[in-house]
């Protein structure tokens, strides 16, 4: 019986366009003022990853911001992007610039699963910041209080790899048969059931992750059967 259900967000709970067009774009927009602003607190460890990383040590705000913003557009799973997404958009979420937007099968699903009694999770590549941001200013009211916890790529590992999922399964205290992980990507579901959980495809329409065997797929949290 299934006790817990590990959801990822893009393409998932909310459509990919309002993650990649709002939050994407309100990052690229304010990075570099961002970085001048906080030059001297928050921007300091931000600006020395990014240097490291991209083996330009000598990169002034400018390059760094460059930098930042074409890994952005690569989609790049770089820590300080992550880091700086997060804190430019924790601004953006609180002075009511961005919601998190969800599809409308995904809050009435949620709210009926904790109601039964199931704890749920997010995992997705975002940071945790962005996650907690994403659920608590959601567009028609917050949905953070039905959400018992966030793992991104930094406290649980790559999406795409089996022990990812075990050590998730391990930091809520449920065991891997008895968790469930919804994801509109079929190599994630595979990581997932390799760690022995079970795990459903959801592929919504207009979303770009095609469904793939052998995995059960569908278009609504309403689907979902879970006893």
């Amino acid at each position: 019986m299934i006790a817990a259900v590990v959801v990822d967000i893009e393409g998932t709970t909310s459509p990919t366009s309002s993650v990649r067009e709002d939050l994407y774009g309100y990052t690229r927009a304010r990075l570099p003022e961002w970085l001048a602003e906080n030059r001297m607190d928050a921007a300091v460890p931000i600006v020395a990853a990014t240097r490291a990383l991209a083996e330009r040590p000598d990169a002034d705000e400018a390059e760094v911001a460059a930098i930042l913003r074409d890994w952005l557009g690569s989609d790049v799973k770089a820590d300080p992007l992550k880091v700086a997404q997060g804190l430019i958009c924790h601004e953006g979420f609180r002075s009511g610039a961005l919601h998190g937007e969800f599809f409308p099968d995904v809050a009435p699903a949620l709210a009926a699963w904790r109601a039964a009694g199931l704890d749920l999770y997010v995992y997705s590549s975002g940071s945790v910041r962005n996650q907690q941001d994403w659920f608590a200013f959601a567009r028609g009211g917050e949905l953070a209080s039905l959400i018992g916890g966030y793992f991104d790529l930094s406290t649980a590992g790559p999406k795409r790899a089996s022990s990812s999922y075990e050590k998730i399964a391990g930091a809520i205290g449920t065991p891997a048969e008895r968790v469930l992980f919804l994801s509109d990507h079929p190599d994630e579901l595979d990581a997932a059931v390799a760690a022995g959980w079970s795990a459903i495809g959801v592929h919504r329409p207009g979303e770009p992750n095609p469904p793939r065997p052998p995995h059960r797929w569908i278009d609504s949290f309403a689907e979902v059967q879970l006893r």
